[in-house]
């Protein structure tokens, strides 16, 4: 072995402990933090909004117990296809499934009820008092809401770093948690709007009322709560910086500033067409537009440092033969990538062959990540799983 294969493979490994170090992977999540005051803080908005939450609906239930059900029903569905998504899209150092609940039950219960929707009451009538009921109808929401209901959920994240502090690490992080803690925002707002629903012309329909409702930020809800949120928190991260994570404050205050400015203009678009019904449809889909295209830019521009932590990560074992050149670009690249190395293969077989030999791949990473970079009987396992799977052979039954 010569000396620069030394030096190259010391440096490979030594790359591989800092992605490691630096990027939380593998780290496990504590909630359970007593001496901690971001714990308690988080336990005791959690629980408040959660009681206040379930004081709306029971007060309800005994006269629109079908509507409700009915809305909380559709929402989950609706919301595990989100969250499906959004765990989807971390591939790279995924964050523990604890942190994510942690997350999202601060969307549900304290950004919702306890922080915004109080907030809200305090500004609309301010509002009202200042320019007058009319204009505070038109505007005041879109006014009051962008700043209060994204700086709650920004509260939200500066809690989960205070928790987790090794595990939240790059914007990238911040683009994921905040989209889980929109998602729960998300999810029980829109339960409480089709409750709402519910009870108008009197209660005469509440279950045909609210289903429009339900459908409608369904329809539209592709680009709300979730997507702000995940924007804003990965700019949060940007402003504040972090280990892994350069401090940008323009960057990070631009990124906050766009969700808000979507979330506003989304919420004042009654009051933008000025009574000309026929313009807002139109105007929807072009916000809609544009929100998805800023998001998808957002996430083009945190996730490269994730891919270069896989990278960092599996590159010894390219250069150790246990995956190839092909496999680690696939694997660290975007979905064109992996989608071009599954199609580069001849037959269909071996297409599918390419893309268990990809998920087999990240398998390693992950038990990598797990031991810290030494070897386990987990990542022997996952390194002859790689190479049993690209030479096609069966696995080995117990």
């Amino acid at each position: 072995m010569s000396a620069s294969t030394v030096s190259t493979a010391s440096d490979l490994t030594a790359a591989r402990t800092g992605a490691i170090e630096d990027s939380g992977w593998g780290r496990s999540f504590t909630f359970y933090q007593p001496r901690n005051a971001a714990f308690w803080v988080y336990l005791m908005l959690v629980v408040s909004g959660a009681f206040k939450l379930f004081s709306i609906l029971s007060a309800s239930a005994a006269a629109y117990a079908d509507a409700i059900v009915l809305s909380v029903v559709l929402f989950s569905v609706y919301g595990a296809i989100f969250w499906w998504f959004t765990h989807h899209i971390d591939r790279y150092a995924r964050q523990p499934v604890k942190l994510i609940v942690v997350a999202f039950l601060w969307g549900s219960f304290a950004a919702t009820w306890v922080m915004a929707a109080n907030a809200n009451d305090a500004i609309l009538s301010l509002y009202a008092k200042v320019f007058g009921q009319a204009w505070a109808s038109d505007w005041g929401a879109g006014l009051a809401a962008p700043f209060t209901e994204e700086i709650a959920k920004g509260v939200g994240m500066l809690l989960l770093i205070a928790l987790a502090s090794r595990l939240v690490r790059t914007a990238f992080d911040g683009f994921i948690l905040g989209a889980f803690i929109g998602l729960g925002f998300q999810i029980f707002e829109d339960v409480l709007y089709a409750l709402n629903s519910a009870a108008s012309q009197f209660g005469a329909d509440p279950v045909g009322a609210a289903m429009s409702t339900i459908m409608l930020r369904m329809v539209f809800g592709v680009a709300a709560h979730t997507l702000y949120s995940a924007i804003f928190c990965a700019g949060l991260v940007y402003f504040l910086g972090r280990p892994a994570e350069p401090r940008r404050v323009g960057r990070g205050l631009a990124f906050m500033a766009a969700a808000m400015l979507l979330h506003g203009l989304w919420d004042s678009a009654g009051a933008l067409v000025q009574g000309k019904n026929a313009l807002i449809f139109p105007l929807f889909i072009i916000m809609i537009a544009a929100a998805l295209t800023l998001v998808v830019r957002v996430f083009r521009m945190t996730v490269p440092r994730e891919r270069q932590f896989l990278r960092d990560i599996l590159a010894p074992e390219a250069e150790h033969g246990v995956i190839t050149g092909d496999e680690l670009t696939a694997l660290c690249g975007d979905r064109k990538a992996r989608k071009a190395f599954r199609k580069s293969a001849g037959t269909q077989a071996a297409r599918k062959r390419n893309g268990y030999v990809l998920e087999a791949a990240a398998d390693l990473a992950d038990a990598l990540a797990d031991s810290r970079g030494t070897d386990t009987g987990r990542v022997e396992f996952t390194r002859s799983e790689v190479s049993r799977i690209r030479s096609g052979q069966p696995s080995i039954k117990a």
